[in-house]
């Protein structure tokens, strides 16, 4: 796999960008190998997942260059075919969302600067752990475009639509400590990459169905109504009462010690 390294340790999976001396900007090899390793993740043990990205930055955006590729071509025979996430997604969207999609929760560790592809990837994620200085950018208007990789399915699930629209009509880069103040990180860490793995170690001594379980719901929870919610918490948790991984859960309770789950 080129761009992209997935190693595993503790149940958790941990994908890796590698383009450092391009700051991990995002070119077609780019694009491969980051939903290569979201369908190697999905289809592996792991309990949780955490993303990051080698040397100074965690993603600088799209290498502009790699749009010469759509010169003399039509914009919408490119990017209008639902080519992945069955027939939902293009490959540009792909890298966010089959992260969103994930069945285990997936965490970013951002350091650096997360630019336009890279916040759009980290959007993909449940929760986003960035390091003091860090900057981000919805940076497409840059470039006289619009986001098209997924950020317009998954920023304004977190922020307020005055928020989304300055940052998407600006393309202004802003810190680490205004993306928390609108809720686009969920913490800041001097060490983020420790940090995200200390709390993907967390996730992982969890039940690991009813973690998985409690992503759907969630998902659920955000975009239904109060019926289908009430409906799926009763559902849902009907799975889990009385099943191996809660009968282990209660045991390791009762005795004090960690879970073992098979």
């Amino acid at each position: 796999m080129t761009r992209v390294t997935v190693t595993y340790e503790n149940h958790i999976a941990f994908v890796r960008l590698t383009r450092a001396d391009k700051m991990n900007a995002v070119d077609q090899e780019m694009i491969d190998g980051i939903i290569a390793a979201g369908q190697e993740v999905a289809a592996s043990d792991a309990r949780a997942a955490v993303v990051s990205g080698e040397g100074k930055a965690f993603c600088a955006g799209i290498d502009i260059t790699g749009l010469a590729g759509m010169v003399g071509k039509d914009p919408a025979d490119v990017l209008m075919p639902r080519t992945h996430g069955d027939g939902t997604t293009n490959q540009w969207q792909e890298v966010a969302m089959i992260w969103h999609r994930m069945e285990i929760p997936v965490i970013a560790a951002i350091h650096g600067v997360c630019f336009g592809a890279g916040i759009q990837l980290a959007l993909g994620a449940d929760i986003r752990i960035a390091a003091p200085g860090t900057r981000f950018a919805v940076m497409e208007m840059k470039w006289g475009i619009v986001p098209d990789m997924g950020g317009m399915a998954l920023l304004p699930k977190l922020v307020r639509s005055d928020v989304l629209r300055r940052m998407t009509y600006t393309a202004e880069q802003i810190d680490a400590e205004q993306a928390a103040a609108w809720g686009i990180i969920t913490e800041i860490a001097e060490d983020p990459l420790a940090a995200a793995t200390d709390l993907a170690g967390v996730i992982a001594g969890k039940s690991p169905s009813a973690v998985r379980a409690a992503k759907r719901l969630i998902a659920i929870a955000e975009s239904q109504d109060d019926g289908a919610i009430l409906d799926a918490e009763s559902r849902i948790q009907s799975e889990l009462i009385g099943k191996p991984h809660q009968m282990e859960v209660i045991a390791a309770e009762m005795g004090k010690r960690p879970a073992v789950f098979k």
